[in-house]
């Protein structure tokens, strides 16, 4: 690459291309830590370079327990990229949570177990820790929420983000044990992706779209798979649109 993008892209569900950037090319990186999801497609737009990762794979075929989160972060930090913002598909805890919510989460639950969730883990020389009071960029948050106030797009700015295991969903006592604990959405990508990010100094925040109510809130007694995927359809041209202005705003 004759120059290196410094934004990156973590794609989630119902994400995998972008409309108003020209690819460059494709790289199929090998990392330390392992192979990433997918190849890191290199996108242009104007003088800015773009690096855009299928965080489940171009086919969508990596469950979330199984993304290798260690790798992905480590091939968009060797490809120059100080910035993320990461796409996900939630569900909806709160009442001001509603499917098709746009959420810019200012605070996040670690919930996952038994996942790699740190390079600082073997061979140091001395234990290392971060700071991790402020999990997201506030300077990402906010070109995220004046992106989507500036098309009077509705977005809550702000929200506790838990984090599960997956890859099934989550009972209804789960989700009402997360509602305690204070959070307001609930997805399966969030930990370790924003703790690895930090570790590697890169500037991170999460972009979610909330496709479903989770269980047993709102009256749900059950999911429907077919329902969440029209809503995730419908509800990705909003994203998209949030997301690409944001970008001319980094």
């Amino acid at each position: 690459m004759s120059e290196q993008p410094t934004i990156g892209i973590i794609a989630g569900t119902g994400l995998y291309e972008l409309d108003g950037l020209e690819e460059i090319e494709r790289l199929n990186l090998s990392t330390r830590w392992g192979e990433p999801s997918s190849e890191v497609v290199i996108m242009q737009k104007d003088a800015q370079r773009y690096a855009f990762l299928a965080r489940h794979g171009l086919k969508h075929n990596i469950p979330p327990h199984k993304v290798n989160y260690r790798a992905n972060l480590w091939a968009l930090k060797e490809c120059g990229v100080e910035k993320v913002i990461a796409v996900a598909a939630v569900g909806g805890i709160t009442g001001d949570m509603s499917p098709e919510t746009l959420v810019v989460p200012d605070q996040i639950i670690d919930y996952t177990y038994g996942r790699e969730h740190s390079f600082f883990a073997d061979d140091l020389e001395q234990v290392t820790h971060i700071d991790f009071t402020e999990p997201y960029s506030a300077e990402l948050r906010k070109a995220l929420i004046d992106s989507a106030l500036g098309q009077f797009t509705d977005i809550r700015s702000g929200g506790v983000y838990a984090a599960t295991q997956g890859p099934r969903l989550e009972t209804a006592a789960e989700i009402e044990r997360l509602k305690r604990d204070g959070a307001n959405i609930v997805g399966m990508t969030g930990m370790p992706e924003a703790a690895l990010a930090r570790e590697l100094e890169i500037e991170y925040a999460c972009l979610a779209l909330v496709v479903n109510w989770a269980a047993g809130c709102a009256g749900t007694r059950t999911i429907n798979l077919a329902e969440v995927q029209a809503i995730v359809d419908k509800g990705m041209v909003k994203l998209k649109s949030v997301l690409m202005s944001s970008l001319s705003r980094l």
